[in-house]
């Protein structure tokens, strides 16, 4: 881990309900749902305990600008949701310094933490300058958070000859150790991106490594009590400390498999959205997301593009809450025509039409989609028939297609989708005909696999023979644990996989499994 972070010592987790105080020296109050009507003095509390048990971190890097983040909890897992702190607003302290030791301070100011937001702060510091490293600190009454590092971004088509980041997604807590994210931390990044299952909403499961201290969250204090567990683990710290992260979410911060207004068991509606609600809300609470990023009920704009100088355009996509349910009672199928219907979409007409615009117009070298399911198509079946899975971009054929003939039509640069969800490595092009192998390669899709989801993983799997006769598109598949390195220049796009061999216990060494190369203009994944 960086020299500098010092995470504080481990405690407990907790929360409740609505309000968000978003600041760069001042601050402005968005109420939603307050059922703390009367607590509304300024505190300046004391602590039984350090308050910042849950960390510290910082996202979505601007040229000027950055969110910072961290929440009070003294007792992150009281049972209440509240983290052990009582229902009053309390300043908090923050403070941006370009050395470690935070002695040359160049931006500061107090927010209010709030308990309608479990007292997490989100603050969005601006004056800064581009592609810089920062140090920040939280401080609430005589107590200190850890020491954050974070880095800003460079303005639209300002020169840039390099962007590195890492991807992960799939941090099932209960299945092994977050390792990965502590190697990670010790890597020369710009930033993360967390593509989905930040958490895991299932129950307890006391044969697993580790357990979740509660069973399945449907209330807002649930939800709010497995984000602090999950944050409490030293590794995460650490990797939130030492990079911006761009986060979306996919389906297990919520339920697993949900699809727009629809859970996994066919509840209705009016049944399911208020339990999304209360998930958005808890995951807004936790995430070093701005203001714009706010729910509003069960409603949330988490799609948004960032652009890397004249170096790279990254869309970050939502590919749950706007999508169809899944066609043919989700799962594989084989010749499922409800997928092929073009009524049906994964993406909905905005955040479409949204995206083929920033595609359109981008003067970048690399076009980089952040996005949760499996965009190439993956088939499960030996021979002539398909089985394809239903919760993937196969279920919403129509979408992709429609998507891609944009990229040809208009001669949209460097495509590269990175993607999350199936535990898996991989490594694929994307074809403008994926029944064809000799049709045009189009893009690439580079597949990070899981933190811990799945336990510890082998380096092929079973069926690694089927899927890539079947797929000819597909040059290579592992399911290691581990995440992705992404290393960008004009000249190429390099993706490195970096994996541990196992999870279910600490310790493990991280190495480099494979690593692959697209050329700038040349569309298509080669070995590095």
């Amino acid at each position: 881990m960086p020299r500098w972070f010092r995470p504080q010592a481990g405690s407990r987790v907790g929360i409740d309900r609505r309000r968000f105080l978003y600041a760069t020296g001042g601050f402005a109050g968005l109420a939603l749902i307050n059922p703390f009507k009367d607590a509304i003095e300024v505190a300046a509390q004391t602590f039984p305990n350090n308050p910042f048990t849950l960390g510290v971190a910082s996202g979505d890097p601007l040229g000027d600008r950055v969110v910072l983040w961290t929440r009070l909890a003294p007792s992150p897992l009281a049972a209440d949701g509240a983290g052990g702190m009582d229902p009053v607003r309390v300043p908090v302290e923050w403070r941006v310094a370009t050395d470690d030791a935070m002695q040359n301070v160049v931006r500061s100011g107090t927010a209010y933490a709030e308990p309608e937001f479990a007292h997490s702060v989100h603050i969005d510091v601006d004056g800064l300058q581009p592609a810089q490293w920062y140090w920040y600190q939280f401080q609430a009454g005589s107590e200190y958070s850890p020491i954050g590092r974070t880095r800003t971004g460079v303005p639209r088509l300002t020169p840039m000859s390099r962007l590195k980041f890492g991807v992960v997604s799939c941090q099932h807590y209960e299945m092994g150790f977050f390792t990965a994210h502590g190697h990670m931390a010790a890597e020369d990044l710009d930033l993360v991106l967390h593509l989905g299952d930040y958490i895991y909403e299932d129950g307890r499961s006391p044969t697993l490594p580790r357990q979740h201290n509660v069973g399945e969250p449907m209330t807002l204090g649930a939800y709010r009590i497995r984000h602090a567990l999950y944050k409490t683990d030293p590794h995460l710290q650490a990797a939130h400390a030492a990079f911006p992260w761009m986060v979306v979410f996919d389906d297990h911060e919520v339920e697993n498999n949900w699809a727009s207004r629809f859970d996994e068991n066919g509840n209705p509606p009016d049944a399911f959205l208020p339990r999304r609600a209360q998930a958005f809300q808890a995951y807004y609470e936790h995430m070093p997301l701005r203001a714009a990023q706010l729910p509003k009920g069960p409603d949330i704009q988490l799609y948004r593009r960032i652009q890397f100088g004249d170096l790279a355009l990254l869309n970050m996509l939502d590919t749950r809450q706007f999508r169809d349910d899944q066609a043919c009672g989700d799962g594989t199928d084989i010749g499922c025509a409800e997928a092929l219907d073009p009524n049906r979409t994964i993406l909905g007409a905005a955040q479409e039409r949204w995206l083929k615009t920033n595609l359109a117009v981008s003067p970048t070298t690399w076009n980089v989609l952040g996005q949760q399911v499996f965009f190439a198509q993956r088939d499960f079946e030996a021979g002539a028939l398909k089985r394809l899975s239903m919760d993937s971009w196969d279920g919403y054929a129509p979408t992709r297609d429609r998507l891609l003939n944009t990229v040809i039509g208009a001669n949209v640069r460097n495509l590269v989708v990175l993607t999350g969800d199936v535990h898996a490595n991989y490594a694929c092009e994307i074809k403008a005909n994926f029944d064809d192998p000799t049709s045009a390669t189009i893009g690439s899709e580079f597949v990070a696999t899981s933190i811990t989801s799945g336990g510890n993983g082998v380096d092929v799997p079973t069926n690694a023979g089927l899927l890539y006769a079947e797929n000819p598109h597909i040059k290579f598949v592992n399911t290691q644990r581990g995440y992705v390195v992404c290393d960008l220049t004009h000249e190429r796009y390099q993706a490195t996989y970096r994996v541990v061999p196992f999870v279910t216990t600490q310790g493990a060494p991280v190495t480099t499994r494979a690593s692959f190369v697209v050329e700038n203009g040349v569309p298509g994944v080669n070995p590095a």
